[in-house]
Parts: C-alpha cells; structure tokens; sequence
C-alpha cells in the first residue's frame, strides 16, 4: 500500500526482470523522464531509447526501463519509480504529465502519442502533489478532501437496511456519472487555483478542487448521502471552498472519465447559495 491509500506496483518492484521484453518494433522512441530520489531532493533528466512494439503503452515501457535501466549516453541508473494498479483507467493510480498534460498512463498509447521514428515522450510526476520519488506523488490531500466533504452514505448498523430510497432514472444517470471519479488527480493538476501545498494544516485553507466539489454534489444527490448536505455545503461555503473556483474549465478538459465537473461546481454554487439565504432567515 502507498502513503495515499492506493495499491503501489512501482517500477523498482518491476526490476527483477518479471515483464516479459516485447518483440522489437520497427521505430525506436525516446523517453525524456525527470527523476528525482525523495522528497527535496535535487531533479535530473534522464534519456531512454528503445524499439517499440505495437499496441505498447507508457506502463510497457516504463517496465522496460525497469528491467534494464540504461540511458541513451550509456549510463546505467536506477528503475524509474511511478505508481499503478488495475492498468485499465479505473484506479487512478497512474496519473502523470505525459508531453505536458496530465493523463493516465495506463490509456496513453505510444502508437497515439509518439506514431514516429524518433519521437520523444516526456514523462513528469504531477506538479500539484509532493513527489516521494521520481513519477510517484502523494496523493493523500485528494482523499483527505473527500474526509472534509462527508464523501459517503451515512448507515447505522450493518444489518439488512432494506431496499433503500428510489431515484428517478434521470438523477441515477447522473449520479452514475459523477460515480466514475477515481481520484487520479488530472482535474487538479490542471487546475490554476489548485496549487501545491505540502503543509497538510494549511489543506482547509486552500481550494479544494473539482474533485471533491463534484463527489460533494453526488452524495447530495442521494436521498440517504442528502442527510449531510448542509455539512458539505457549509464545508464548501468555507475557505478553499467552491467560490474559490476561477472557472478555467481546465479541469473538465483533462477528466479521463469525461465526468461534467463544471456542471457539478456550478450545482454546489447554487445549492451553496441557496443554503446560506436558508441559514440567514433561519438565523443560524
């Protein structure tokens, strides 16, 4: 398990050779990779050079590196650390700046991103997150948003609760959507207003992202989650909260699972509103 409650498979576990070496292709591709041992240590680039077969994805060829870590100038290194999972764009352990953009790369194939003799990718570790070591950040400000949201259904007991509330089709459809967040940390990464804060004390007083924002919206949605929909919305009311949002729209650009994140801020904004005028004639 890593520091951010995801499960780890990095590249140094890879380099005992276990990945099988796919046949050569007939291009070779260079991979431009920033590297750095721990948290505030100094970064380096290193190179890497090999064939490419079809179909490889960035994860492929990270384990290649992995197994036989050799630069282009001859020097051997250490295998690059990153972090993945399920390698199906499901767990959102992945994320990482590909040529510039925040994606995963379990999905960025190298027949997309690089189709050319002599292309290069550039791999980057998320600039929004500390970095524990090469590709691999921690993530655990996400999931700590998600704890400051109330980002759950509240139960009091474990037995058989009944069939529970009915939804409309029109609200399940949307709900679903909402449902897809894996927390991979494409939207933030992105984000202008979301920036990189390593003191966890400072977390609620910076913006808490799309992410959550959105998570907040899904759980309002349901009819049993609706119970802490004044916890979330005086959250979100507060500092780092949803007015701290600059509406850049970057997030829903990069969200890999398409999900409407400046619909959800927009929702939040106007329950937010609507919640504070309720307070204000109730006198709270």
């Amino acid at each position: 398990m890593t520091a951010n409650g995801t499960t780890e498979s990095s590249g140094a576990a890879r380099a005992n050779g276990s990945a099988s070496t796919p046949p050569a292709g007939t291009r070779k591709v260079r991979f431009r990779i920033k590297r750095c041992e721990g948290p505030g240590k100094l970064t380096r680039w290193e190179t890497f050079e090999f064939d490419i077969a079809r179909g490889e994805n960035v994860i492929s060829c990270l384990q290649r590196i992995a197994a036989h870590p050799v630069t282009t100038d001859g020097k051997r290194s250490t295998p690059v650390v990153w972090d993945c999972s399920c390698l199906e764009e499901v767990c959102g352990a992945c994320t990482m700046v590909i040529n510039g953009q925040a994606r995963q790369s379990c999905s960025a194939l190298i027949d997309v991103i690089a189709p050319n003799d002599g292309d290069t990718i550039t791999l980057e570790p998320m600039s929004k997150f500390p970095v524990i070591r090469d590709l691999w950040v921690d993530r655990s400000r996400m999931f700590d948003a998600l704890k400051r949201i109330k980002a759950w259904v509240p139960i009091d007991g474990l037995y058989d609760l009944g069939a529970g509330p009915r939804e409309r089709p029109d609200d399940q459809a949307v709900r679903y959507t909402l449902s897809e967040c894996m927390t991979c940390g494409c939207c933030l990464e992105a984000c202008p207003q979301f920036l990189l804060v390593e003191d966890e004390a400072a977390w609620a007083e910076s913006f808490i992202g799309a992410q959550a924002i959105s998570q907040a919206r899904l759980f309002n949605m349901h009819e049993t989650g609706a119970q802490f929909k004044g916890d979330r919305l005086d959250t979100l009311m507060g500092p780092g909260g949803v007015s701290d949002c600059g509406n850049a729209q970057n997030c829903v650009k990069v969200c890999p699972k398409h999900i409407p994140l400046t619909e959800s801020i927009a929702s939040i904004g106007r329950s937010a509103t609507a919640h504070a005028i309720s307070k204000w004639f109730a006198g709270k």
